[in-house]
């Protein structure tokens, strides 16, 4: 429900937006419905404000909305084993704020079902359609300063990258990502800079990782992939807890073989006088 509510107003601010770029209403619906991306609502109005060319558009939203290719990837293990009529569903239905409040749910919480993950995503986008639809029919009437809808997007996005943060290599990755958007961002003049900034941070946070994994004695206790002090109900994961229970496991079954062998041994001398 904090997600859905944070809606409201900038999904109100989008709808007037779609409107001042000659959206009505009805049509205002349909595209919250369609696209369900507040960045990508907000790039359309003002490429449409400026009569940029539709060619130009349509790039430059698939490009910026290539980015759930990465996020679908990482939540895709936790709904394999669901139907493929229910992953089309949930695909269809992901954006930025659901996928980090599943996303966390997923990984931290047993009890979270997939089921549990499409209603977050239905609830966010009847929010978030009710409310461009409200901003479209009373856009006519009102006026806002949309530097207070950049600075609301940018708070989810900086708070959804702070939930993200487990370890020192994603802080990393993180800075990494930063610098690299903004170089491409000023070579590149659009927003495909933030495309090829994420897939080289991407790549570069998987080499480092796989690298650490296969050459480190202990990965966890390196510094790469040593975790940042965190909430406690972010702090481990369940795929965290499955391998301490791995360990601790294969623990006390080296320790009972160990004490099987002193047995054993003990056991010879006696048998042999």
């Amino acid at each position: 429900m904090p997600l859905c509510l944070s809606y409201i107003p900038i999904g109100v601010a989008c709808g007037i937006l779609l409107h001042a770029a000659g959206f009505n209403f009805i049509m205002t619906l349909i595209v919250s419905i369609v696209v369900f991306s507040g960045g990508a609502q907000f790039i359309l109005a003002s490429l449409l404000t400026i009569n940029a060319p539709l060619s130009s558009i349509f790039m430059t939203l698939f490009f910026l909305e290539l980015r759930y290719a990465l996020l679908g990837s990482s939540l895709s293990k936790y709904i394999k084993n669901e139907s493929q009529h229910f992953i089309w569903l949930f695909a269809v239905s992901m954006n930025d704020e659901n996928y980090a409040v599943n996303y966390l749910k997923f990984a931290t919480d047993k009890k979270w079902h997939p089921k549990d993950g499409l209603l977050v995503e239905h609830y966010s986008l009847l929010f978030w359609s009710v409310s461009n639809m409200v901003g479209g029919l009373i856009g006519s009437a009102v006026s806002i300063n949309l530097e207070v809808v950049d600075f609301a997007l940018t708070a989810l996005f900086i708070y959804m990258i702070v939930m993200q943060l487990r370890s020192h290599l994603a802080l990393l990755i993180c800075l990494l990502s930063a610098v690299l958007a903004v170089i491409f961002m000023v070579l590149t003049g659009s927003i495909i800079g933030v495309v090829i900034a994420t897939l080289i941070a991407s790549f570069v946070g998987f080499l480092i990782e796989n690298t650490v994994r296969e050459h480190a004695k202990v990965p966890k206790n390196n510094w790469f992939l040593a975790k940042l002090f965190r909430p406690r109900a972010t702090r481990i994961t369940i795929e965290d807890q499955k391998a301490e229970e791995k360990e601790e496991q294969e623990e006390q079954e080296e320790q009972a073989s160990k004490a099987e062998e002193a047995a054993a041994s003990h056991d010879e001398p006696r048998q042999h006088n």
